[in-house]
């Protein structure tokens, strides 16, 4: 499958685009995640995805991330959680949405500027800290090889 690419400089690409496409990345990596390690029909395996992507949980994320970012991650995702949404949060308060969209939009940027193994760090680490820290995660964890989304 050939993806296509944004062009022009990353840098003029709006927040709540970058954030569109990190939560797409964010989405996809997390159901191969749970196809790869939990044996189950798609339903089940949708709720237990949610539990990952759900506003809550990412503003989690990003709290905990945020003295992890590099001073370029940082700014993008001060840009992103200080826009102003065009949507708001159905099932989050207003500050875990704006810290999950800031989260979003670094997943976005590392994705687009092709930095795969900073992306799959990050990605990682969310999984690693949502399963760990809320005892919600995966529940029938099988160990298994993952793959680049690239």
């Amino acid at each position: 499958m050939i993806i296509p690419v944004l062009e022009g400089d990353i840098r003029e690409v709006s927040p709540s685009v970058l954030a569109y496409v990190g939560d797409a990345v964010f989405e996809l990596y997390v159901r191969l995640h749970l196809a790869a390690r939990i044996h189950s029909k798609s339903g089940a395996l949708h709720r237990q995805a949610i539990v990952f992507v759900r506003a809550e949980a990412q503003a989690r994320a990003a709290r905990s991330m945020l003295d992890s970012f590099s001073e370029e991650e940082a700014s993008v995702f001060r840009r992103a959680k200080n826009s102003n949404p065009t949507s708001l949060a159905k099932n989050a308060s207003p500050a875990d949405y704006k810290y999950a969209t800031g989260l979003e939009a670094v997943i976005g940027y590392l994705y687009l500027t092709d930095q795969n193994a900073r992306l799959d760090e990050v990605l990682r680490r969310i999984l690693i800290e949502e399963t760990n820290g809320s005892g919600e995660g995966e529940r029938n964890g099988k160990g298994s090889e993952t793959k680049s989304l690239h």
